[in-house]
C-alpha cells in the first residue's frame, strides 16, 4: 500500500440490487485454479483517450492475450452512463472515479427515483505516481489556489464526482463554487477541449489524463496549481468537500517531472467496480485475472502499473467485493484490519439501502429537486441512528 494514503472510515451492507447476471463465467473449485473467462467481457470507462480508458484498454488487451477474451470498452461522458449498462447487465466491470462513492451513498445524481443508493463493491484500483487535481491554463495566470477566485470552471453535466472534486480542490483556498464561473460541457473530454479553446480556464483530471496531455501542448499551456499538506486547515476543507482525498507527491503527468514532484491530491483511479450481488465465482476469476496478467499490461497506459495487487489500497470509502477479497487473501495482501474495515463498509450499504427503501415507502414527492431533499433528509437522519457519519453535511 502507498505510505503516504490515509485510510478513511465509513460505514456499509450489501444488498440485492440488479444482479450482474448477463455473463457466465466457469466456477473454481480448487483455491489456485487456472482462471477461466467467457469468450466476450465489456467495460466501461471514461471517454476515448483519458487514463481510465486507456488503463481499461490495457487490461483489455492483456486478458486477451493470455485468456482469449475479447474485451470491449464502451466510453461514456459521465459517472450515470458508465454505470447505467453495469446494472442493466450490459457490461461486467466498469473502470469508476469517485462517483463510485456517490453512487454508494446515494448522493446527487443518484438520490434520483431511478437510482438510490447502489451495492458498489470494488475488485483492483490505481494509485500510482499520477495525481488528481484540477489543470488550470497556464495563461490564466493562476499560481496558487486564491488566484482562481472569478477564474472559470468546467463541468461536467451529469457527472457529480468530476464537479464535487474540482470543488474539493478549490476548498483548499477557501473558495466554493460562488467563488468561479462555472462552465457546462457534456462530457469530460469536451470539459478539457473547452479549457484548449479558452472557454474555461480549469478541469479536473488525473495528471496522466489524454486530454490534460493536449492542453499542455496547446497555446494555453498547462499548470498545476499545489496544495501543500503542511496547511492542515486547508486540507480540512478540501475533505469536508471530498473526503476521499489524500496529500499526494506527484511525479508524473502533464508539465511534470519526476525532479521536480508537486504536492497535488489523490485518490484511487480507476477502480474497478462491480455490484455486490455479482456471483463471487465470477468476480474471483475477473479479479484474479487482472492479478496474474499485470505484467502484460503494467506498461501500457500511464498509471496502469499502479494496478499491482500489492500497491493497492484496501481501507478506502467504498468495500471490497468477496471475490476479490479471495483473490487478494491468495496473494498475500489483505489482513484482518481490512476485513474489519470492509465489514463496517458492508453495514453502511446495507443502513442507505433500508433507509432507501422506507423513503419510497413514504411515498415522497414526484418533484425531482423535492424528491432529493427528502431523501437528503431521512438519509442524514439514517446515518445519525447508526452513529456513521453523513459525509454531505458541508
Amino acid at each position: 500500500m502507498n505510505k503516504s494514503q490515509k485510510h478513511i472510515s465509513f460505514g456499509a451492507k450489501s444488498f440485492a440490487t440488479l444482479a450482474l447476471a448477463g455473463v457466465a463465467f466457469v466456477a473454481l473449485t480448487p483455491a489456485h485454479a487456472d482462471v477461466k473467462l467467457p469468450s466476450t467481457l465489456t467495460f466501461t470507462a471514461y471517454d476515448t483517450g483519458t487514463s481510465g480508458f486507456n488503463i481499461g484498454v490495457g487490461v483489455g488487451k492483456a486478458l486477451k492475450d493470455k485468456y482469449g477474451s475479447d474485451v470491449r470498452v464502451l466510453p461514456a461522458g459521465n459517472d450515470v452512463a458508465r454505470l447505467a449498462p453495469l446494472r442493466a447487465k450490459r457490461a461486467v466491470l466498469s473502470w469508476m472515479g469517485t462517483g463510485v462513492y456517490f453512487a454508494q451513498e446515494g448522493v446527487f445524481d443518484f438520490g434520483a427515483k431511478e437510482w438510490g443508493p447502489q451495492a458498489l463493491q470494488m475488485t483492483l484500483s490505481t494509485i500510482d505516481c499520477n495525481g488528481l487535481s484540477v489543470g488550470v491554463a497556464a495563461d490564466a495566470g493562476v499560481k496558487e489556489w486564491k488566484d482562481f477566485r472569478g477564474k472559470r470552471l468546467g463541468f461536467v453535466v451529469g457527472s457529480p464526482a468530476l464537479n464535487q472534486n474540482a470543488l474539493a480542490i478549490i476548498a483548499y483556498a477557501g473558495l466554493t463554487q460562488k467563488d468561479v464561473k462555472v462552465v457546462e460541457f457534456a462530457s469530460y473530454g469536451a470539459m478539457w477541449k473547452g479549457v484548449i479553446n479558452n472557454d474555461a480556464d480549469a478541469a479536473f483530471g488525473s495528471t496522466v489524463t489524454g486530454p490534460a496531455k493536449e492542453l499542455e501542448t496547446s497555446p494555453r499551456g498547462i499548470v498545476w496549481p499545489e496544495l501543500p499538506p503542511g496547511d492542515k486547515a486547508a486540507w480540512e476543507r478540501v475533505k469536508q468537500v471530498g473526503a476521499f482525498f489524500t496529500p499526494h507527491k506527484t511525479t508524473c503527468g502533464a508539465n511534470i517531472k519526476a525532479s521536480a514532484p508537486l504536492q497535488l491530491a489523490t485518490y484511487p483511479y480507476p477502480i474497478a467496480t462491480v455490484y455486490g450481488t455479482q456471483p463471487e465465482a465470477e468476480v474471483y476469476a475477473l479479479t484474479k485475472a487482472m492479478i496474474e496478467t499485470y505484467p502484460g499490461y503494467k506498461d501500457s497506459a500511464p498509471g496502469a502499473s499502479g494496478l499491482d495487487v500489492k500497491q493497492q489500497i484496501r481501507q478506502w470509502v467504498i468495500p471490497f467485493h468477496p471475490g476479490a477479497i479471495k483473490a487478494l487473501k491468495e496473494s498475500g495482501v489483505w489482513t484482518a484490519e481490512d476485513q474489519a474495515h470492509n465489514d463496517v463498509l458492508i453495514k453502511r450499504q446495507g443502513v442507505l439501502a433500508a433507509a432507501w427503501k422506507a423513503y419510497e415507502a413514504s411515498n415522497p414527492s414526484d418533484d425531482k429537486a423535492e424528491h432529493l431533499k427528502g431523501w437528503m433528509a431521512a438519509r442524514k437522519d439514517a446515518l445519525a441512528k447508526a452513529n456513521m457519519p453523513n459525509g454531505f453535511d458541508h
